[in-house]
């Protein structure tokens, strides 16, 4: 069975779901994580789905060059707010990952 995690950024109009149905390979701003071989309840399987959430999230939101305070603030909550919705649409992750 195939586990995706479908998330937009938070700035985006896009839905925030676990259904690949709703996801397009081109679309900005919608990335899917897999992890469907990962096991959650081990700690190296939580740990990689963290690096792969957390990758994901980066291409999401992008850079900020580092001049531009206010572009790399907007990044910041940008990949925050996305972060946090991509692991609440994880029902299996739920409480597994700590608040950083």
């Amino acid at each position: 069975m195939l586990k995706p995690i479908l998330f937009a950024a938070a700035a985006c109009a896009s839905a925030i779901s676990a259904s690949p149905v709703l996801a397009k390979a081109a679309t900005p701003g919608v990335r899917i994580v897999s992890y469907a071989d990962l096991d959650l309840s081990s700690s190296a399987g939580q740990a990689r789905l963290e690096r792969r959430i957390n990758a994901a999230v980066r291409d999401v939101c992008g850079e900020a060059p580092s001049f531009d305070l206010v572009r790399r603030r907007a990044v910041a909550e940008c990949r925050t707010q996305t972060r946090d919705n991509a692991l609440r649409s994880v029902p299996a992750a739920a409480g597994l990952f700590g608040t950083r």
